[in-house]
């Protein structure tokens, strides 16, 4: 059964760790479904509106955030900056049961080389290093990580593990810390893709989201920690937020905006297609190389092995793991991914038998 995956590429891969963050604040877009909690008919849109108007800021930012938490589907497009890679715009879609993505970022400025793409399937994810990562695998331009059996010791090269933990975060996990600033405040109606929306807006600090996750339950607070900790290796300690409210009640539209040790943060990330379906199929067989099966080494049939295979497995690492898993992912251009999978793969001393195919 084909299932969602996330998509980017080399230089854009930081940066999409990111803007999923920001995707996080945002919450879902779209309703879902034309009943209330209760399973009755919600009222009209015109009443829908007037009951967001009488109710207070906060209460209406952290009424569209329960709602995202039951979206099951959604598409987004992104465009902003980040600290690390300045402007990048994307495409998104994801299913929430099971979680599953499918993602398409480009780093502006950059190059065609910092366009990628990344998919998230039954567990497994899929990098696409294009032209360049097929000349050093054999031809096969897509490379397999199954996070559940690599582990940290091999995706760590690759920022493997960072990105996993972004595949399977909730869009609605951060959609409450916006009500819990002190000056949330309804700035005004405004229209977004024919749209009529209530656009909301706040100031909060990292210490301030952080006490907001007192009252929340173990693993909700597990969830949001880690997004917090995104901002701060980016050295945010404030974010301004605006979001904008459809008369549904839910988020249409989030922006984000910081300032990082490395530069400024502001990203603005726009909703639709609620619980439409998604689907993304895993590439082709025959066009994918298994980073497991690097790990293992050509054993079975040496002359199917990458070039230069055998030399790197007799070498020591050229960079020592901890440093390669601090270098920035996100500079990396598509095919380079795939030269730190075959480092990691080929100097690997894990023992064959954990590692499953």
């Amino acid at each position: 059964m084909a299932m969602v995956v996330y998509g980017g590429h080399g230089r854009g891969t930081r940066a999409a760790g990111a803007v999923l963050a920001a995707v996080l604040l945002c919450g879902g877009a779209v309703g879902c479904g034309s009943s209330g909690a209760d399973g009755k008919p919600e009222g009209k849109a015109g009443e829908k509106s007037s009951e967001q108007v009488r109710m207070a800021p906060a209460a209406a930012v952290r009424a569209a955030a329960k709602k995202s938490e039951k979206l099951t589907s959604f598409r987004y497009r992104m465009t902003g900056r980040t600290p690390e890679d300045g402007r990048i715009e994307g495409e998104a879609a994801m299913s929430t049961k099971p979680v599953a993505v499918r993602m398409t970022m480009r780093a502006l400025g950059q190059g065609t080389d910092a366009a990628v793409e990344i998919r998230l399937v039954d567990g497994a994810m899929y990098l696409d290093g294009g032209k360049e990562a097929a000349g050093e695998l054999n031809g096969k331009s897509w490379l397999k990580l199954d996070l559940s059996v690599l582990g940290e010791k091999a995706t760590g090269a690759l920022g493997g593990g960072s990105l996993s933990r972004q595949a399977d975060k909730n869009p609605a996990d951060d959609s409450a810390f916006l009500s819990g600033a002190d000056d949330v405040k309804r700035v005004g109606e405004e229209t977004i893709d024919g749209v009529r929306t209530t656009h909301y807006r706040g100031t909060i600090t990292l210490p301030q989201m952080r006490e907001s996750l007192e009252d929340e339950d173990a693993a909700t607070r597990k969830r949001r920690e880690k997004n917090l900790e995104e901002y701060e290796k980016m050295g945010v300690d404030r974010l301004s937020m605006d979001m904008w409210i459809d008369r549904d009640g839910h988020t249409k539209r989030f922006r984000m905006r910081g300032e990082g040790d490395k530069g400024p943060l502001d990203m603005t990330i726009t909703f639709s297609g609620l619980n439409e379906p998604v689907t993304v199929k895993a590439p082709p067989a025959n066009q994918t190389m298994d980073l497991a099966e690097l790990a293992r080494g050509p054993r079975a049939d040496p002359a199917a092995a990458p070039p230069g295979w055998a030399a790197r497995r007799a070498q020591p690492p050229a960079v020592p793991a901890p440093a390669v898993r601090a270098e920035s992912s996100s500079t990396r251009a598509p095919g380079s991914w795939c030269r730190a999978a075959m480092r990691a793969a080929s100097t690997s001393r894990v023992p064959v038998e954990t590692h499953r195919v």
